[in-house]
Formats: structure tokens, sequence, C-alpha cells
């Protein structure tokens, strides 16, 4: 029995692990042929014939001794290629593997450790067996403080999956299954298992469906469009064009006014305020010049409202005033607007910049590392810009604060806002999702993507996502993108994608050790994302007997804000 002075062992290496295996190994066979990246490999009697737990089957891991090191390869076919018609002549049983990687063996200078690739190929008659518990925990086994288990290994339960956070993030991440797979339950398990270990996190939650709301519990603030605060004059033009027309097509002369007009009303507002004075002399010497249509800095629509009268007082009757008066209309009918108030809606118009970007990033975290946008509720026409100014505020807050303060953005349904075919939805939302993912992981901004249409989804922004966990996908288009992106070692798992259960997933890329399929933990049942899927018959089982069922529908549809049905 152990002492009152026994001291906690330290964890187990790789070379620990291979060293105490005490188990034989299985023989399966024999190698017969070698390629750059497969084998095959020549069942013997024993391996055919034994117990079916035993047998080799898709997806098990096998090794062979390769002399220097042993090779792991990925079971992907199994067939016999002639079968025979003689009882009493055995049939020749053929099993494909994918090499995936290798264990260098221990040396009195150095330890044993997995590294990915083959240095060492398998040559023929080269013996073959299944791997053992022990090579299995070696292999899938990420040490560190890094690193966080979100599930089990499904070639052995016992044996606990875990994932790189570092690698997670600073390479992007990628949550992609069909609808009803399970994908907002993998992002809350995730995010509540890196929060273990990394209580100030800054990570923003992109939620068009409102259904994260209580999977954080009190360490996310919640934005929704009654708390939701991204004043006008933080957009872009091309974004503030967008939310005053959408689509913009037939607008060409008004949105050429507003273009001279906002520029003017910036400066106006720069030279009436200390905050406004100051700027311009940090800026060229003062020159009002240096203020574009698209300096972040406040100015009042009743300002642009007042430009507008005065040249509309100062046109004569050769130029055209319907542009002058329709854009008045405009302006003054969308500030008015009860659904944009969480851009218009201010009283007095102050630079509030600092305040929005801290609550939005958590900086400070003040114990609420989470930050969920709720798109539902938002008028849909704005909804693709908010997404832009969210996306590109990150990422100009990761380059100008030079990574400091790193930052994760979830978004959800991403196919949406990055979709594929060049010139739908909204561009500028697109290159801002486009551009985290290309030149993020410098700025300390990681972005994840949720989609159950990888077809949809910006290939450039896939392929930036160096960690990806697939879950169920049955649509053939979908998988062919996927295997596009993915490295060869990958392929065979990733034809199992139409048979995953719920809650399984192919893990590849630079967050998980190698490819693997992997059994999720489950959820706390407070912590489930609020699913949005109607239970007909549920719903056709009872009689609607509340009066007011309808008339509480028709307040949200006219103040176009859904409230959370209560549980």
């Amino acid at each position: 029995m152990p002492t009152q002075n026994a001291t906690a062992r330290p964890p187990l290496t790789v070379a620990d692990r291979l060293r105490c295996d005490p188990a034989p190994k299985a023989h399966v066979g024999v190698i017969v042929s070698v390629t750059g990246t497969h084998a095959l490999i020549m069942l013997g009697h024993e391996a055919s014939q034994g117990n079916r737990s035993s047998r080799p089957h898709i997806g098990a891991i096998i090794s062979v001794d390769a002399g220097p090191s042993v090779v792991l390869g990925l079971i992907s076919a199994m067939s016999v290629p002639a079968p025979s018609l003689d009882d009493d002549i055995p049939d020749t049983r053929i099993v494909e593997i994918e090499l995936i990687g290798e264990f260098t063996k221990s040396t009195a200078s150095s330890p044993a450790r997995f590294r990915r690739g083959v240095s060492t190929f398998p040559t023929l008659g080269d013996e073959v067996h299944i791997a053992t518990h022990e090579e299995l925990a070696a292999l899938f086994s990420i040490t560190g403080e890094s690193s966080i288990k979100v599930g089990v290994v499904k070639q052995d339960s016992t044996i606990p999956a875990t994932v790189s956070v570092d690698a997670l993030f600073s390479r992007h991440c990628a949550v992609l299954g069909t609808t009803g797979a399970g994908k907002s339950c993998v992002v809350t398990l995730l995010l509540r298992a890196v929060l273990k270990n990394y209580e100030n996190a800054h990570i923003v939650i992109l939620d068009p469906y409102n259904e994260y709301r209580n999977c954080f519990g009190d360490r996310a603030a919640i934005f929704d469009p009654t708390s939701l605060m991204l004043p006008y004059w933080l957009l872009t033009f091309q974004e503030l064009a967008e939310v005053l027309y959408p689509g913009r097509s037939g607008y060409e002369e008004e949105i050429d006014i507003l273009a001279d007009l906002i520029p003017a009303a910036k400066r106006l507002n720069l030279s009436q305020t200390a905050s406004g004075v100051r700027l311009l002399a940090e800026r060229r010497s003062g020159d009002l010049s240096a203020v574009t249509v698209d300096t972040p800095t406040p100015y009042r629509i009743s300002e642009v409202l007042s430009l507008i009268g005065k040249a509309l007082g100062g046109l004569d009757g050769t130029r055209n005033i319907g542009p002058y008066k329709r854009l008045r209309h405009r302006l003054h009918a969308i500030s008015q607007d009860a659904r944009y108030s969480f851009m218009f809606g201010g009283l007095t118009v102050q630079d509030t910049m600092s305040d929005i970007l801290g609550q939005l990033f958590r900086i400070p975290v003040d114990g609420q590392p989470i930050s969920i946008i709720e798109l539902g509720g938002l008028p849909s026409e704005v909804v693709q810009v908010v997404v832009s100014v969210v996306s590109r505020l990150a990422f100009e807050f990761g380059v100008w604060g030079q990574g400091a303060a790193p930052i994760a953005l979830v978004c959800e349904d991403a196919h949406r806002y990055a979709p594929a075919r060049e010139g739908e939805g909204f561009a500028p939302t697109r290159h801002a999702l486009i551009k985290i993912a290309k030149e993020g992981r410098k700025a300390g901004v990681s972005l994840w993507v949720v989609s159950q249409r990888p077809t949809e989804l910006d290939p450039t922004v896939l392929s930036q996502c160096n960690t990806i966990f697939a879950m169920r996908l049955a649509n053939q288009a979908d998988q062919d993108a996927l295997r596009a992106t993915a490295p060869d070692a990958s392929s065979s798992l990733l034809s199992c994608l139409p048979s995953l259960g719920l809650g399984e997933a192919v893990a590849i890329g630079e967050g998980v050790p190698l490819p693997t399929r992997i059994q999720f933990d489950t959820l706390p049942r407070e912590a489930m994302p609020r699913s949005l899927t109607a239970n007909f018959t549920s719903g056709w089982s009872m009689e609607i007997e509340d009066e007011r069922f309808i008339e509480r529908i028709v307040e949200q549809w006219r103040a176009q804000r859904l409230i959370p049905p209560e549980i």
C-alpha cells in the first residue's frame, strides 16, 4: 500500500507507455504491396478465423515493425479478391491500409515519439500486428497544459480524445455536419472545455438562431436587439449604403450624394468636440482632409440632413432635386425605425468606440469571456452588415493591438456570410471573413466556421481551417468538398461520414494527433443549445388554449424581436 509520503506520479510519456506494454501483439498478416501512401496486407489464417472482436475492421490501427521505427496504418478497405469454391482451400483475404505515421524507437540518447508521415517504409514480408492499447494511448495523447479532453476515441473507448487549444485557435477550425448532427452541441462542448482552463478568453459567437443563450451560464454576455449597440458611424460606407439601400440597385445617385456628405458631417463634428480637435491635431497637423468617408469617427444624422437641406436650397432649376429628397426621406425613416435602434437609436452622438470594443471583445473579461451576438430578431436586411462590422472590427482590433488580446470569432451558418459563389451575399462580409481566414493568425484573430453545406462555403475559408470536425454528411457533393481540403491519410475515415451517429465526428488536422473518429462527451442538460426543430407530434397532440397565443406572436412580429419560449 502507498505510504502517506508517496508523491503523485507524473503522467506517462510516449516512451513510458510503449516500454510498459505487457500484452503480446496480435499477428494479423504480412505486407504484400507498398506504395507511397498505402500498403496491402495478406491476412493470416488465424486473423481470419479468430474471435470477431479481434479481427481487423475498418478504422482499426495496425503496426508494422520497419526497423528503426514502428509504422502505423489505418485500415481503409478489406476484400477477398478471388473467393474459393473449395472449402478445403482457404480464401486469400486482403486488407488495405493508409500509412499515417510512425513511432521512432527509443535509444539511449532519444526517447520514443510519434510523428506524422513515414520516413522508413515497410518492406514485403514484414509482419503486421493490431496496435495495442498502450500504442493507441500513446498515439492519441496530447500532453501539456494546452490540451483539453473532448470525448473518447472510437477505436478504444477507454482512451480519451484530446485536442490542442493552441492549434485549434491559431490555425482556425471548422465544424461541419448536416442539420441535426449536433454541431452546436460540439461548439458548446469545445468552448466549455477551453473555458475550464482559460477563464480570460475573448470569444465572440455570431448566433443566427439565438440558441446559445443558456449554454455558458453567467460566463456569457448576451447582446440581443435591445442591448446590442453598433452605431452607424462605426460602419464603413459600403456597410452603411447596404443598410440604407439593400442590394443598392437603382440608387446610385443617392449613394453618390451620401458619399460627399458624410465626410463633411464628420469634419463638422470633429471640429466641434474636444476629442475631435485632439484627433485632428494628431493627423497631419489638423488637416481636415485626412477624414474620409470610412474614418470611424462620430457624426450626426441630423448634420447630414442639414447638409442636404443646404444643398437643396443652393440648387438651381437645372439640377434634379429628386435624389436629395429621396435620400433625406430614407435617412429620416430609418433613423426613426425601432428595428434599427441598435444603430440609429442614440439620442446623443458620442465617441464610444473604446467602450463598444471592450464590451464586444470582453476586455476586461469581468467573469464573462464570451460574447453572444443574437442575430435572430434583427432585420433580415441588416444581419449581413452586422456580421461584416463585427468581423472587420475583430480583425482591425487584432492588427492595431498586435495580437496582445487574441480574439476567437465563432460564425454559425458561415456559408450564408462567406458563400462560395462570387457575387452572392454581401461582399464586405465575405471579404472580412476571408481576410481573417488568410491573415488572422498573424493578428491574433481565430475563426471558427460552422456549416451544414461545405459546398456553399467559400473554399478559401474552408482550406484555411487546419482543424476540422466533420460530423454526419449525407450529401455527396459536401463530402467531396471536404475531401478536397483533407489530407490523404484521412480519406478512408471520411468515407464513413454518412453513417456517423449523433455526437460522433471525424477529427482531422493540426488540433488532433492524427485523423480519428471520436465520440464527443455529453453536455449537461442545462448547457444544451436551444433546438429550433419543431416537434410536430407533440404540437398536434393538444389544443392551444392560450387566448393570447396569436397576439403574442403578432407582437413579436411587429416588434421584430424574438422572445425565448418559457421552459
